[in-house]
């Protein structure tokens, strides 16, 4: 008996997340049906609100203890104990009040994160975009550095404009400067405390955005890879192949959620491809394989053991293997509901972080370091890093005992970026960056930011190893590409928001770093600011069954000059599977 459909080619259910078969608009309205009010307002509370909360009590704070301070201090010169008294308030203050700083300062990144950075990356990009497409329709195209300049000048504005109307509004409500008495009101004490946070946030916005355009439009803008580099007649080259997005699904027949029916089902493409990769470094080594993030579709532990169970056939490849945490493996909430939310507060997230670490100690455990920021130098390897906290890690993964919120937090934080070394002074060094928001939403799962720290990292193993080069990998793309997008959503859902900073901060390195992304699932290499990007294809995205993907291997060679060059890479096509009933279809026409 022949059923009436082919339950192998999926039905509308797999669909039901996938922006590639359903609008934005639908998708959208998915959202609003199916979003939990309750878990909505609590986590606006806790990710707003309590941030606004710590940052507008911070100026409070500080001002009812400067003030006890001065009271006791016209007492001190004549009485003994009023000098201890202020030897003590001193002392809580240096304790107390860098606990306050510190706290002050998480919520005005935990604001500047999540609402103040990407409102100018949306105003900017949505600029971008409106003026590239009217552009293509006029006879006269607009040039792309005029485009950049002026989408960043008249985005700059417009959010200055914006935050200092904010600022007007919340300044009668606002005091920055107050005394103990205004802690018997509660109530006012919090509405004055959100005023506050509104006059911080706003000025700085205010300012910040005036320089983020400014910076944008005096920076160069991306531009496509005229020419390959010659090899050098002296010198090294590495072989890297650099596969990203193969969101590995736990289903035999199962579709990801992005494509689809519009992508390949299951995991058969991925075997596929490592196999062709196990030949090919049987027949002329491979240096690295290096996978920049998406290793899953929704950091499920099924996804994590098919994926597992693929690359253990091949032995020789583990070894030289890499990888960094993609959106898919840390923020996707519900694999068929992007109005589902986590809480800060939910073991979920936490789980797929203990998850991305477990796997970033089995593939690369023992061969990267972290970055000791305090010495200024690389640290311990990731492997011995982690051993002080296996024992918490297997047992939260088992029971969801102990949280681990703070220590996992922390943990997290201090392994970003992981370092393998060159293997000599002048050898070629990776860099493995997390380049993922920290969002407890389905629908902004995309985002990426990076962080300050991680820069910083950077910095560090550069100088400690000056004569290397160094590839630089990472999951987000860092700069919009020079082509117009077919949709808003490509240029405001998936930038690196920061992204423009990022570029600028590596300007010193240039003509020594590679990076290498993926998350757009697009193959593109070009440059911006004197730095050498590719972005890497989707080798299980965006392509049925039938049709064929790709990768690349890339080769990078270097010089006496110490100079990184990019040689032309190999395209590596993986072809597609017909099944049965195809085939049959073929041999009847």
């Amino acid at each position: 008996m022949t059923p009436t459909i082919d339950p192998r080619r999926g039905d509308i259910e797999d669909d039901a997340s996938s922006p590639k078969r359903r609008s934005m608009l639908s998708l959208a309205g998915s959202l609003l049906v199916e979003i939990s009010i309750p878990k909505l307002v609590v986590a606006w509370l806790l990710l707003i609100v309590l941030p606004g909360l710590m940052l507008g009590l911070a100026p409070i704070v500080a001002s009812i203890w400067f003030g006890k301070i001065t009271d006791r201090i016209a007492y001190s010169l004549t009485e003994i104990w009023s000098a201890i008294f202020v030897a003590f308030f001193v002392g809580l203050g240096w304790f107390g009040g860098r606990r306050v700083f510190q706290l002050a300062e998480r919520g005005f990144w935990s604001l500047n994160s999540l609402a103040v950075q990407p409102c100018y990356t949306v105003c900017r990009e949505a600029l971008r975009h409106l003026l590239s497409r009217q552009s293509t329709h006029q006879a006269g195209r607009i040039k792309v550095p005029t485009l950049h300049a002026t989408t960043a000048v008249l985005s700059g504005l417009i959010i200055c404009t914006i935050a200092l109307l904010a600022l007007l509004l919340a300044w009668p409500s606002a005091h920055l400067l107050s005394d103990a008495t205004i802690l018997s009101a509660p109530k006012r004490l919090a509405i004055v405390a959100l005023a506050n946070s509104v006059v911080i946030v706003s000025a700085y916005v205010a300012a910040a955005a005036l320089v983020w355009a400014i910076a944008d439009a005096t920076m160069d803008p991306p531009r496509d890879l005229e020419e390959y580099d010659v090899p050098p007649d002296q010198g090294r080259s590495w072989r890297i192949v650099h596969l990203s997005d193969i969101h590995t699904v736990g289903e035999r027949f199962g579709f990801r959620i992005e494509s689809g029916r519009s992508g390949p089902r299951g995991n058969e493409r991925l075997r596929q491809l490592l196999a062709q990769l196990d030949a090919l470094h049987a027949a002329e080594p491979l240096h690295a394989i290096l996978i920049t993030g998406d290793m899953t579709d929704a950091g499920r532990s099924t996804e994590w053991a098919e994926f597992f169970e693929a690359v253990a056939r091949y032995p020789s490849l583990n070894e030289i293997m890499l990888i960094l945490p993609g959106n898919h493996d840390l923020n996707i909430v519900d694999r068929a509901n992007p109005a589902r939310l986590d809480l800060p507060m939910s073991q979920n997230k936490k789980l797929r972080k203990v998850r991305m670490l477990s796997a970033m100690a089995a593939v690369q455990g023992a061969r990267v370091r972290l970055v000791d920021q305090k010495g200024g130098r690389l640290g311990d390897s990731l492997a011995t890093a982690l051993a002080p906290h296996l024992g918490n890690v297997v047992a939260f993964a088992d029971a969801g005992k102990p949280r681990m919120t703070n220590e996992l937090s922390e943990l997290w934080n201090r392994i970003f970026p992981m370092v393998l070394p060159p293997d000599r002074d002048d050898g070629l060094g990776v860099i493995l960056l997390n380049s993922n928001a920290d969002t407890h939403f389905s629908f902004t799962n995309a985002l990426g930011m990076i962080p300050a720290e991680q820069v910083r990292g950077i910095a560090i193993a550069s100088r400690q190893y000056p004569q290397a080069c160094w590839l630089i990998a990472l999951h987000h793309h860092v700069v919009e590409y020079p082509h117009p997008a077919k949709a808003l959503s490509e240029r405001i859902g998936t930038a690196l928001v920061n992204g423009n900073w990022f570029v600028r901060s590596l300007k010193s390195l240039a003509g020594r770093v590679v990076l290498m992304h993926g998350h757009r699932h697009v193959d593109w290499i070009g440059t911006c600011c004197g730095l050498r990007i590719v972005s890497a294809p989707s080798p299980v995205m965006d392509a049925t069954d039938d049709q064929e993907t790709c990768l690349y291997l890339h080769t990078l060679a270097a010089g006496p000059d110490g100079r990184l060059r990019l040689l032309p890479p190999r395209r590596l096509t993986v072809a597609g599977q017909i099944d049965t009933d195809q085939r049959a279809e073929i041999r009847s026409q």
